[in-house]
């Protein structure tokens, strides 16, 4: 773990405070910054292997920054909020980030969410699998984390990437949401499924005119992969 750096954008003192201690504690390298200007800065000149982002910031928010990231890296960005509204959250996740956690929370949780993350995203306690999934057009590659769609890479979110191999890895075979949910974070709640959704979408539209064809919905019962031709 102590090989991981964090980024840690929070403008509130004391919970930067209270979750660099926590991180810290489990090995990890904290960087803290605390408005979105000083946070993109810190992005690319700490080159963090996670971000954790607070959604309310000043300079611009954590909405704008998770954008900007996303274009540049696919490293892991998880969100804190302090609204209840589900919707920025689901903005949150649909402009590119793989988790949140809404204020106030558990600091142990939240560094369980950070260990998730960083597992799916860098395959540091697994061994990896060699074998290669797909067809002719779309190929997924789980050793290397790697996706080609005709030929051409694609570029996943963490997420997104771990949600089209337990497709693929199961062609044909119909998956609810909370079954992904369960699989790719290991737990399931209401606002997690959501999330699923929209990371599904985004996932789609990444993989172009045949998105929908390839993710198929199966009405009232979840998602399913088809195999290309």
């Amino acid at each position: 773990m102590a090989a991981f750096r964090i980024l840690l954008i929070e403008d509130e003192p004391q919970t930067a405070q209270m979750v660099g201690f926590y991180l810290e504690r489990e090995g990890f390298t904290v960087n803290v910054a605390g408005d979105g200007p000083a946070g993109e800065t810190a992005f690319y000149s700490e080159q963090p292997h996670l971000v954790i982002l607070d959604l309310m910031l000043p300079g611009f928010d954590g909405l704008e920054l998770c954008r900007r990231i996303r274009q540049a890296s696919t490293l892991p960005i998880l969100m804190l909020t302090a609204r209840a509204e589900d919707v920025d959250k689901v903005t949150g996740l649909g402009i590119g980030a793989d988790d949140y956690v809404t204020k106030p929370f558990s600091p142990t949780e939240l560094v369980a969410r950070v260990k998730a993350l960083l597992r799916r995203a860098y395959q540091f306690d697994e061994p990896p699998r060699p074998t290669l999934l797909g067809g002719p057009r779309l190929q997924l590659d789980p050793a290397r984390r790697r996706v080609t769609l005709d030929g051409a890479p694609l570029e996943l979110t963490p997420t997104e990437f771990d949600l089209l191999k337990m497709l693929m890895a199961n062609p044909g075979w119909v998956f609810t949401r909370s079954h992904l949910l369960e699989k790719v974070r290991g737990y399931v709640d209401a606002a997690g499924e959501e999330s699923i959704t929209v990371h599904l979408s985004n996932l789609r539209r990444k993989l172009g005119p045949d998105g929908e064809d390839l993710i198929r919905t199966v009405r009232g019962a979840g998602y399913a992969y088809q195999e290309d031709d």
